[in-house]
């Protein structure tokens, strides 16, 4: 809900009064313990949007308005149907390099890292008595409620095969998930996103057992196996504000953390207004995990509807950012913590750095710009924001790697210079630090190349240009990523290459996760676009660049001996 670029919508929406199931999760069971499930293979051709993109169909004329819970009628009123188009070239940007600068006569020399980014993924318990679906069953905002929830742990599968399809293609130095895995803070949809990364059994069901469609691997709630991402990969983690605050918006309190294990689907009020938190007006409902299409029962104002009683599930717990830090010592996959160590996460301290090849002076700043629990409170808890032990940390980061002589990157969940301070989707104007001084203080790093980010659900470059225009290479890029929920459902693929010149260039491309045709993730795409098109959005397609950035004479001369040549 606070990540989501439809938020503004949502208020405007509620505030008008539009009205618009064994606990079958994770069982930390050794890996010889697993039993042989089918797996959910992707699509053969393997592409990015430079090749191909997802296009979707217009809606048929005459086409009837239907609401977003309608998935039943999605097919036979027209609605979620796509293609694929042509694809989609890099726009070159020059934007924070000198007014005389010229790339006409520049090649690429040398690739010095290819990572991707992950974000927004929103793994959902959809069966949860404390998920948010009155906000947006039949309008408002689709963070609250879409179709694809039913299927988010397949979608991530998906992508992540997708991953390994292209590493096998051109090597991968590292990953990195930018935040908002969970939707809801919860241990289980927590779980479900580390083992698909992982490739364990994933078991998308809680409360009951439920099989909607009789037999093995045909519908949402069927347990099956995921590919894992391939081991020679390491990949890191952000936290983000869906990951530690109730649907990514407010600390849970003692009533939400009852309601999430118990059987009473949630009550609240209008949350956009001072007390709305701690009002009981409405039911937030619950998804029929026994129906085929995921059907909402219990969502309504207070004595108007009667709920149901949904199966409790003690997996279904919310987590403290702490708490969700130190699972990721519980995983397979590598490096073990996922860049968190111990002692950070047992105080809820989600700030580290990493350097991703011995070889290359190149460091991974993964900063927590999420608001923190104690902060006044506001109207969301989903703005940027640091306090002054975390600006105190990213300083000295920068201090080091600028000292030691290496290219940086800072990777956050959400994103800076984006929106007014205050605005929902801005920074925190209660911070003791200021968004200004904050960018201030990075453009006095040269080295800093590129803040990485999600939040917003946005494919979106941002040029940071140096405020002196003696030493162009006091700026840096800003590079955000979609989330793998709504439309356009990516990640991105990052290459920094060292230029013939004394440049180094950005080259980030979006990918579209190889769906195969009949598969649950080709399904979530379909209610992806549905979804847009039943919430009236505007498009939010791709967006691939190459983005210049000028290097300092040293780093000019250091990098001379870095890189693998692109001539090989």
């Amino acid at each position: 809900m606070g990540s989501c670029h439809a938020s503004k919508k949502f208020r405007s929406v509620f505030l008008a009064g539009l009205l618009l199931f064994t606990a079958a999760g994770y069982s930390q069971s050794d890996a010889g313990q697993q039993r042989a499930l089918k797996g959910c293979p992707i699509a053969a051709d393997v592409v990015t949007t430079r090749e191909r993109t997802v296009v979707a169909d217009p809606l048929p004329s005459g086409a009837k308005k239907i609401y977003p819970c309608e998935i039943s009628r999605y097919e036979s009123c027209g609605y979620g149907t796509w293609h694929y188009g042509p694809g989609l070239e890099s726009v070159k940007r020059l934007d924070i390099m000198p007014e005389s600068y010229s790339n006409a006569d520049v090649t690429s020399a040398a690739r010095l890292l290819h990572f991707f980014t992950i974000t927004d993924i929103h793994i959902t318990d959809k069966e949860s008595p404390a998920q948010a679906i009155y906000y947006g069953y039949k309008g408002g905002i689709i963070s609250a409620y879409s179709g694809v929830i039913l299927y988010t742990t397949h979608v991530l599968d998906a992508a992540i095969q997708t991953v390994n399809a292209l590493h096998r293609k051109n090597p991968i130095d590292f990953g990195i998930s930018l935040g908002d895995n969970c939707n809801n803070t919860q241990y289980n949809e927590l779980r479900w996103f580390i083992d698909v990364l992982d490739g364990r059994n994933i078991n998308p069901d809680s409360g009951v057992k439920d099989d909607p469609i009789p037999g093995a691997h045909n519908d949402y709630q069927d347990e099956y196996k995921a590919a894992g991402l391939d081991r020679s990969i390491p990949w890191y983690q952000a936290i983000g504000n869906h990951d530690h605050f109730w649907m990514g918006v407010k600390p849970p309190n003692d009533y939400i953390r009852r309601m999430m294990i118990g059987g009473d689907i949630l009550k609240m009020g209008n949350i956009f207004t001072p007390d709305g938190y701690n009002r009981r007006d409405f039911y937030m409902g619950d998804l029929d995990g026994r129906t085929r299409y995921g059907d909402v029962v219990g969502a309504g104002a207070a004595g108007e509807v009667t709920p149901p009683k949904i199966p409790a599930d003690p997996d279904r717990r919310s987590l403290s950012s702490g708490e969700w830090m130190s699972e990721f010592f519980n995983t397979e996959s590598n490096p073990k913590g996922h860049g968190f160590n111990k002692a950070d996460a047992a105080r809820g301290f989600a700030c580290y750095a990493f350097e991703p090849k011995r070889d290359m002076p190149v460091k991974v700043i993964v900063l927590d710009d999420t608001q923190r629990n104690d902060d006044p409170e506001g109207d969301i808890y989903g703005h940027s924001s640091l306090d002054k032990e975390r600006f105190a940390w990213l300083v000295k980061e920068l201090d080091k790697g600028q000292r030691e002589g290496k290219l940086m990157i800072i990777a956050a969940h959400i994103p800076i210079g984006i929106a007014p301070a205050g605005d929902e989707l801005g920074w925190n104007p209660n911070a003791s630090l200021s968004e200004a001084s904050l960018i201030a203080k990075l453009h006095s790093y040269p080295n800093l190349l590129l803040w990485v980010a999600g939040h917003r659900h946005l494919n979106t470059v941002t040029a940071f240009k140096s405020p002196d225009p003696a030493r162009p290479e006091l700026g840096f890029w800003q590079v955000e990523t979609s989330s793998l929920r709504e439309i356009p459902q990516q990640f991105r693929l990052f290459e920094i290459v060292r230029n013939n010149d004394n440049t180094v260039s950005i080259i980030t491309t979006n990918v579209d996760p190889a769906v195969k045709n009949g598969s649950f993730a080709a399904k979530s795409r379909s209610y992806a676009v549905a979804a847009q098109q039943t919430f009236n959005l505007p498009p939010s397609g791709s967006y691939n660049a190459q983005l210049f950035k000028q290097l300092t004479p040293e780093m000019q001369a250091k990098l001379q001996r870095f890189g693998t040549p692109l001539s090989q």
